[in-house]
């Protein structure tokens, strides 16, 4: 038996001791998913819906539980881990009335009737990061849950204490064995799996944009359905009509939520220079009092980083670079890193070009509505980002010509469970959540029905 260390970020002390599972008990869990499969597609939509439902409320009474474990587990503040917990609540409720109504067509033809269905894929093999181990799992077990398939789900090396929870908290709510497995370990066993056994018929994968190729590439030898969620590097457009302090304190939560590890972080500030010097002043005492520190404290805005060597990347963009400021951040134990900001002198600057991952923030300024989108859009990723202007029409002018699956204006809100969540182009291929997240779990299937007197009988 191999065991891993999960190691609280905030105190460099070892949480847990976590089983990773084997290349044979991944074989064994799929083998059982795939079991399932057969009898859990044909239970009735009612039934499938009450049993996630009684999911959902077994969550709804386990999340302060499952916000203490993730303050351990990732060293997320506990503000934000109460909405995390929340939120697998929320996604499963939703998706609870899929069953009925996941509903198929019917088609006018000649000579007959034409109808379609919504059949499940089989097996869907989830594999989760560390930065939110609680929603993203959500996003992918609840949706395919309710459209009828399994699910064997792989909770990040780092992180995987709320995911085994959940696998609990299922087994509790009446799951029927098999359902729904977690399965802690490396992503080189477990996750490479999911990609080569035949009877895991979908990969959904949230992660960096390099492994995601290699999942991608994987899977087309199998001609394996996939949706990928991966890195970002998004900008934050503030123009010179916005009420700029609103952007100025808004702007701290925007990137340094989660301290910078998401993929939605808006990394890159671009600031109309007839205001950059108003906007800057607003912002450096935002990010003064931007508080960071013990995250089991209500008050704490943001925690540490996820390991010593995830610092130690987020530190190699900063070193060398131009800082303009910089907040503070504890000393000690644990895994910090003060918010920072820095002022490069060119767009092609590695700080600015590439996914930091951290609570570091560049910003640039930009003459006019067309460089703003041609610095927003000169990046391979196209995943999320804000734009603040009291202008409706520019409002609307930028939102069309930003190439990016999910902008906020005057806001820095990406996620809804009701909303499709997805990237332009190397940020993903695929929509999670909203209402048709389902037909990613599902293929279609067409039959015609010959009502022809020449063929009856």
């Amino acid at each position: 038996m191999t065991t891993y260390d999960v190691i609280n970020p905030a105190t460099e002390e070892v949480a847990r001791s976590v089983e990773l599972s084997s290349l044979e008990a991944t074989d064994r869990a799929v083998a059982a998913a795939a079991d399932a499969y057969e009898s859990w597609r044909e239970v009735a939509p009612a039934d499938r819906a009450l049993l996630l439902r009684r999911f959902a409320a077994a969550v709804d009474a386990d999340i302060e539980n499952l916000a203490q474990l993730e303050v351990v587990n990732a060293g997320h503040t506990i503000g934000n881990a109460r909405w995390e917990a929340a939120n697998v609540r929320d996604v499963l409720t939703y998706y609870s009335a899929a069953p009925e109504r996941l509903f198929g067509k019917q088609i006018p033809v000649a000579g007959g009737i034409n109808v379609t269905f919504q059949e499940p894929l089989g097996v869907v093999g989830v594999i989760v990061p560390w930065n939110f181990p609680m929603p993203i799992a959500g996003w992918g077990f609840a949706p395919a849950l309710a459209a009828g398939n399994t699910v064997v789900l792989k909770p990040a090396e780092l992180t995987p204490l709320t995911a085994i929870r959940l696998g609990e908290l299922a087994r509790e709510a009446g799951l029927p064995d098999g359902v729904f497995t977690v399965l802690p370990g490396k992503g080189s066993v477990v996750g490479e799996r999911f990609v080569t056994h035949p009877a895991v018929r979908k990969v959904v994968f949230t992660g960096s944009t390099a492994v995601g190729k290699r999942i991608m590439a994987g899977c087309a030898d199998q001609v394996k359905r996939v949706t990928l969620e991966l890195g970002g590097k998004n900008s934050n457009i503030v123009f010179a009509d916005a009420d700029l302090e609103a952007a100025a304190l808004a702007a701290p939560g925007g990137v340094f939520d989660n301290s910078g590890q998401d993929c939605c972080s808006r990394s890159r500030l671009l600031v109309e220079a007839s205001a950059y010097d108003e906007f800057m002043a607003h912002f450096e005492q935002a990010v003064t009092d931007f508080r960071v520190g013990d995250p089991s404290s209500p008050a704490t805005e943001m925690g540490p980083l996820i390991s010593a060597a995830h610092r130690g990347s987020v530190a190699g963009y900063v070193d060398g670079a131009n800082v303009a400021f910089r907040g503070t951040a504890p000393e000690g134990p644990g895994f910090w890193y003060a918010p920072t900001v820095l002022t490069p002198t060119s767009t092609s600057s590695r700080d600015f070009a590439e996914e930091i991952f951290g609570p570091v923030v560049s910003v640039v300024p930009f003459k006019d509505e067309a460089e703003a989108i041609a610095i927003a859009n000169d990046t391979n990723y196209g995943l999320s980002g804000s734009i603040w202007t009291e202008n409706l029409g520019r409002a609307l002018r930028v939102s069309r010509a930003v190439e990016a699956g999910n902008l906020s204006v005057n806001s820095h809100s990406s996620v809804r469970y009701s909303t499709p969540f997805g990237g332009f182009k190397q940020s993903g291929l695929g929509r999670e959540l909203g209402p048709d997240a389902l037909a990613a779990f599902t293929e279609t299937k067409n039959v015609f029905i010959s009502t022809s007197a020449a063929t009856a009988g």
